[in-house]
């Protein structure tokens, strides 16, 4: 009988794995595809309506900063609905949620109708927080021995995403673009078709869920009562206890001077080295290739030899200077020189910051700790994002100065004020 239960577990394991780590990777996709096309809405769609370039820097940071403000307040309710009425019907509902935001963003891009762009990332960002139900599938699916590879299945596919997303969404969106010197990208490419490409494959990954993943979750409770300010209460719970506050709020000032530079420097590629669309996608792609080979070459080795919270004094810093750096090239190859220093200290606070959490909670609470630093990234990536539109106006590299600034001051905050806890945190509220 154990053995049949094992071989059931084991089968249902294997079902549901590749539909979640792809459900994963398209919502990375997602955001990285966007970075190289932003910068040409402002030419193509915001100065046309007859905003100024300055006005036009300021919408682009608020409509940067829709998705994640939208994500913060709809992860953690997605996460209690499945639990509510399943892990399937709500994956696939917001698959399909994400499908329609990428299509009606294409259909702004194709009409320049910019309340029309509003609402579809907005959309995208209510469907898109899907996050917390995805890893609940892994949870439900993954056996004890099996549940810390199967989470890092997770990173994999983010780290994938990040690389493919803006690399993908530049020569979608590029057209008579040399690709490798075998073929040139065809003349009807254009910024709307990234988002017409990942609408399909958001589609396709929809109909994979309702046709062929299983419902994982075995305690559907139909009377759950449903939290509705559970993002804000999140926040609240980030400051309740002294040994998590300071790695939260390290963490919130890591991810909002990363969010600063990540917003608007491919404005800063484009006037300063004179990059096309094309070379911002395999700038962020050649950072994403180097983030991976640092999570997976160096993160393993230096944890070996050092904790976690070692790691971060230096990283956090280290990677402020880094952002600093990215503001003095003046041609292509200076830049890739110091690009990597964003990768090392980038991968590493990533890596070892969200390891020291989960640390610093008893394991009674892991879910609920785990959710909490979701809604703190999600809330650091949206803030800087509406701020930085407003920056810019001073500059194109003044986002970037500030971002290593803020970034700067996360490490500062964790140097000064962190100090490991005796005993792991055993009630997160």
């Amino acid at each position: 009988m154990e053995k049949l239960k094992s071989n059931l577990n084991s089968r249902l394991e294997k079902k549901a794995l590749p539909i979640v780590i792809l459900t994963i990777f398209l919502d990375v996709l997602g955001v990285g595809i966007l970075m190289p096309v932003l910068p040409q809405l402002i030419f193509r769609i915001f100065e046309p309506a007859g905003y100024s370039y300055h006005t036009s820097l300021i919408i682009l940071g608020w409509l940067t900063a829709i998705y994640p403000l939208m994500q913060f307040l709809s992860t953690p309710i997605l996460g209690q609905l499945s639990d509510r009425y399943g892990r399937k019907s709500i994956l696939g509902f917001s698959l399909f949620g994400t499908a329609i935001g990428y299509a009606l963003f294409a259909i702004g891009i194709i009409t320049k109708n910019i309340p029309l762009l509003f609402f579809a990332r907005a959309m995208d960002g209510i469907t898109g927080g899907n996050l917390s139900v995805a890893r609940a599938v892994i949870a439900d699916v993954s056996p004890p021995e099996k549940r810390t590879k199967n989470f890092g299945l997770i990173g994999a596919a983010f780290g994938f995403g990040f690389v493919m997303g803006p690399y993908i969404g530049a020569r979608l969106a590029a057209p008579n673009v040399s690709f490798f010197g075998l073929l040139n990208t065809p003349h009807w490419f254009g910024p709307a078709v990234p988002f017409w490409f990942t609408a399909i494959l958001s589609v396709v990954n929809t109909l994979l869920v309702l046709f062929i993943l299983p419902e994982t979750h075995k305690h559907i409770n139909t009377k759950l009562k449903m939290a509705w300010t559970k993002s804000i209460d999140n926040i609240r719970h980030a400051a309740a206890h002294p040994s998590l506050r300071i790695i939260f709020a390290s963490e919130f000032l890591f991810w909002g001077g990363f969010t600063f530079f990540t917003t608007f420097f491919q404005i800063l590629l484009i006037q300063k080295l004179g990059f096309k669309v094309n070379n911002v996608g395999d700038f962020f792609a050649y950072i994403g290739v180097c983030i991976a080979l640092t999570q997976g070459l160096l993160t393993p080795r230096l944890a070996k030899r050092f904790t976690n919270q070692q790691i971060l004094r230096v990283s956090i810093p280290g990677l402020g200077f880094a952002l600093f750096l990215q503001t003095l090239p003046h041609n292509t190859t200076q830049l890739l020189m110091v690009a990597p220093f964003i990768a090392l200290f980038n991968g590493l606070t990533m890596a070892n910051i969200s390891a020291l959490v989960s640390l610093s909670a008893d394991k009674k609470i892991q879910g609920e700790v785990l959710g909490i630093e979701a809604s703190v990234q999600a809330l650091a990536q949206a803030i800087p994002a509406i701020i930085a539109g407003y920056i810019a106006v001073l500059g194109v590299s003044v986002p970037v100065i500030v971002g290593g600034s803020v970034v700067l001051a996360g490490g500062l905050v964790f140097n000064l004020f962190y100090r490991s806890a005796k005993t792991p945190v055993s009630d997160a509220t």
